[in-house]
């Protein structure tokens, strides 16, 4: 008889998301199993007493979702993860802290469509910057924005705390092959005079951008918005937008709302869980992986 498919869910908080718990039973894992409050210590011995009750062809059935609020933290249990396993015992295991992976994975994908369809033009040597950008989806975006040859500022209320984020993200996330940049809040409208993109990835209900700096901003060219919380992360940017033109803008800037962003999002949580399932060897999957499924979707979408 053949065996469920059994995706045990590990977070650092107190409770798993249902939002993650919905994803994986609608990609077709028939049990989504919660373990909360899990410490990286523990990581390793729930692995393999998960690889090693099942047998090898009944293991490509077993998958291991990690989530929780840290996007380090999130990749040194993938790390760990992965460590322990004992081939040909292994499974699948697949990072997305928050959501921010596949979050910053459509923002980041939508907005290099607006590049190419409204300005003719890439990531590769724009400057942008993530506005709230120390939270899990601001570090995620910068990094791949940052791989993809963008020059990007984590731009957040304390320096130090910026500065720190952005020494992570290069260092951390980016095994040190980009260089992720910092900058306080109360500078952003020098910083945006200068600015070809604009990730608002901040708190909800905080107005990131006003009008004034979108009119000040002369090559501005996109502006994408996480918030769905009203008022919006950046003025004029509704969450149903997807690529119109921002009102007041004298560069002819677009804006992305979080709805927009958020099907991308969905397709490619959905697609990662899907991969899971079906990939005939172990994949162990984070925000590059989130980030190549969602240009994938965006592609194939193209109208």
């Amino acid at each position: 008889m053949e065996k469920q498919f059994i995706l045990h869910m590990l977070t650092t908080a107190k409770n798993l998301s249902p939002f993650d718990v919905n994803m994986a039973l609608d990609a077709g894992w028939v049990s989504a199993l919660s373990y909360t409050n899990v410490e990286p210590s523990e990581v390793q011995s729930l692995v393999q007493d998960a690889i090693f009750s099942r047998s090898k062809k009944n293991l490509r059935r077993t998958g291991i979702f990690i989530g929780g609020r840290d996007t380090k933290q999130a990749m040194d249990m993938l790390k760990i993860a992965k460590h322990s396993m004992v081939p040909p015992f292994e499974v699948s295991v697949f990072a997305d802290p928050s959501g921010a992976f596949t979050t910053a994975a459509g923002m980041v994908a939508a907005v290099e469509r607006e590049l190419a369809t409204k300005f003719n033009t890439g990531l590769a040597g724009k400057t942008i910057l993530a506005l709230g950008g120390t939270g899990p989806v601001g570090q995620a975006a910068a990094v791949i924005a940052a791989q993809a040859g963008a020059s990007v500022r984590i731009i957040g209320r304390q320096l130090e705390k910026a500065q720190t984020i952005a020494d992570l993200c290069s260092n951390e996330f980016g095994d040190g092959k980009i260089t992720v940049t910092a900058g306080a809040d109360a500078d952003k409208a020098d910083y945006i005079k200068t600015a070809d993109a604009v990730f608002a990835t901040g708190a909800a209900g905080i107005e990131l951008l006003s009008a004034e700096l979108i009119a000040s901003a002369p090559q501005l060219k996109v502006a994408a918005d996480v918030n769905a919380v009203p008022p919006a992360g950046i003025a004029g940017v509704d969450a149903f937008q997807n690529g119109d033109p921002i009102a007041g803008s004298n560069s002819g800037a677009v804006g992305i709302g979080a709805l927009a962003i958020g099907n991308i999002k969905y397709h490619a949580q959905n697609s990662l869980l899907k991969k899971m399932l079906d990939s005939e060897i172990p994949v162990y999957l984070h925000f590059e992986h989130a980030f190549a499924v969602a240009r994938e979707y965006i592609k194939a979408n193209a109208s």
